[in-house]
């Protein structure tokens, strides 16, 4: 193995990097938003959102130290393969593969729980749709007996 082996892992893995920070961002906007919403939600469904974010922060901190060590590992390994340590780079990079897998499975855990949070937020929508519609239909009626 050469130094371009390891070398190749760089973008791919300062792109995934780029994609954990952007999900990181979007958490905290979300949970600014909810921070900000948070008299107008039920109990409940307040509750259930926040655990799924605290759940959320957590997998991507995770995903990103994972991330982060793998690159790390991938540099080490191309400086051990520069350097003509060509065992302990091999064993570098393949410790930085599996650590840049870890962090996929996390990623993975993430997206997963992501959609269950979309699922909590449709629910709650279709909650406020459904209580809308039963006061417009109470109206309705008390409007049609009024003018009976």
């Amino acid at each position: 193995m050469n130094v371009t082996t390891p070398a190749l892992l760089f973008p791919a893995i300062s792109l995934l990097l780029l994609a954990y920070t952007n999900r990181f961002l979007t958490l905290a906007s979300l949970i600014r938003k909810l921070a900000e919403a948070e008299s107008s939600l039920g109990n409940e469904a307040r509750l259930r959102q926040i655990m799924l974010l605290r759940r959320r922060i957590s997998l991507t901190k995770r995903m990103q130290v994972a991330g982060v060590f793998s690159f790390l590992l991938c540099t080490l390994s191309m400086f051990a393969l520069f350097i003509s340590l060509d065992w302990l780079g091999l064993i570098l990079f393949g410790i930085s593969l599996v650590t840049l897998s870890i962090s996929l499975v996390f990623s993975l855990w993430e997206v997963l729980i992501s959609t269950n949070a979309l699922n909590v937020q449709l629910q709650d929508l279709e909650g406020y749709a459904r209580a809308r519609q039963q006061r417009s239909g109470s109206r309705a009626e008390e409007d049609q007996n009024a003018a009976e």
